[in-house]
């Protein structure tokens, strides 16, 4: 009885903090395949309908939000300056 109680007893103050590590990597994983479907259905469609001006205007803004997936610490970079400028440490 006494093991149970000290198993569920903490061991460790909580740190005041939530865990991100690993977050970034996560999301990364998670939505660049996503981003991927979804640009290719849209730029097939853009294609189809010969769109063009449309699908260059699309294209563009595909390429400057995957580089918000693709380039290495480019969320934590932007996470921590939104964070500097709201005055969070």
């Amino acid at each position: 009885m006494e093991g149970a109680l000290e198993a569920m007893a903490p061991s460790a103050p909580p740190t005041g903090g939530v865990n991100t590590a690993g977050l970034a990597d996560f999301l990364r994983k998670f939505f660049a395949p996503l981003f991927l479907v979804v640009v290719s259905v849209v730029a097939i469609f853009f294609l189809f309908t010969r769109e063009i001006t449309r699908f260059v205007q699309f294209i563009i803004l595909a390429i400057a939000i995957g580089v918000i997936f693709y380039v290495p610490n480019i969320i934590e970079v932007t996470a921590r300056a939104i964070a500097g400028a709201l005055g969070i440490k």
